[in-house]
């Protein structure tokens, strides 16, 4: 059996709701069971699809969720909760300003450094907190043992997987990994104080290196490779994409020269039109779910046929 590791990148909520699509048709194209998966790694809204898919709650139970079917209440509970469309105004202090010092010794790169600029977010993570203790076991973590959430040292850029060598509970840890610069204040852990992982990487691919894994299903939500066209505020976000895009180039780059087969699943033009500029925009969440239902197996097929000439 193949030695896979599934990683899911960073998003927001649109990106939630297109990766749900983008892995069930990962699954029902390989046969697979994503929880079946060697190591689980996941960033900011990945974090939360990683948590629901290490505490045993499988891809079908999240898609019946986000389109309002009977589900696992844990999963239903959750996404009626959500941060709003836009920040709460933020508080005049700059938390990050490490982050922009990191970028210009090179650590980091220029948008991590943009993001360190931003002042500290007031939003409240209560509701990703109540969610991480409400999927958790005794031990305050999942079952699955692989599961790691990413977050980033707000002073120095470096990343931290939770569940690995870092420990915390699950929700303390996701909180972390999705405290969005500007909208969510940074969240202490053991004496350090961390931001969202998708600061510095939108899927830290990277971190899968040491594990001995053969292959590794990608899914980012933030990258699209070859670019994508934008008008009015979508510019920005594509200004952003770019930046994303090239650095999970980089990581994907790293594994094949490794060996690893790399399945990279990603959102194209038309599933972008549909999310428009704003990935925390409720709003779209059922026109982005039925877009990627639509649209990702066709990615899928040619993600697998393009790792099987690498």
């Amino acid at each position: 059996m193949t030695k896979r590791a599934l990683v899911l990148g960073c998003g927001g909520t649109l990106g939630f709701a297109w990766t749900a699509a983008a892995l069930a048709a990962v699954e029902d194209r390989l046969g697979w069971d994503a929880r079946d998966t060697e190591v689980l790694v996941g960033t900011s809204a990945g974090a939360e699809m990683a948590a629901l898919l290490g505490s045993g709650i499988g891809a079908g139970e999240i898609l019946a969720a986000l389109r309002g079917e009977p589900a696992d209440e844990r999963v239903v509970h959750h996404l009626a909760q959500h941060p709003g469309l836009l920040p709460p105004l933020p508080t005049p202090v700059w938390p990050g300003l490490g982050l922009t010092a990191a970028a210009l010794r090179g650590r980091v790169d220029l948008l991590a450094g943009l993001a360190g600029v931003l002042p500290k977010g007031r939003g409240d993570a209560g509701w990703l907190r109540d969610f991480g203790t409400g999927l958790a076991n005794a031990e305050g973590w999942v079952d699955h043992p692989k599961t790691w959430l990413v977050g980033a040292d707000v002073r120095t850029g470096e990343r931290v997987a939770f569940g690995n060598s870092h420990r915390t509970d699950l929700g303390t840890a996701i909180a972390a990994s999705w405290a969005i610069p500007g909208w969510f204040p940074p969240v202490a852990v053991n004496g350090r104080t961390y931001v969202d992982g998708g600061t510095v990487s939108p899927t830290s691919a990277d971190l899968v290196l040491p594990t001995g894994v053969e292959e590794v299903v990608l899914i980012p939500p933030m990258s699209t490779s070859g670019g994508a066209r934008g008008r009015g505020f979508a510019r920005v976000e594509r200004l952003a994409r770019r930046a994303m895009t090239r650095r999970v180039d980089a990581e994907v780059k790293q594994l094949r020269a490794a060996g690893i087969r790399v399945l990279r699943i990603e959102p194209g033009q038309a599933e972008l039109d549909v999310m428009g500029p704003n990935f925390m925009d409720l709003r779209r969440r059922a026109d982005v779910l039925r877009a990627g239902r639509t649209l990702t197996p066709a990615r899928v097929r040619a993600a697998i046929e393009q790792g099987a000439t690498r």
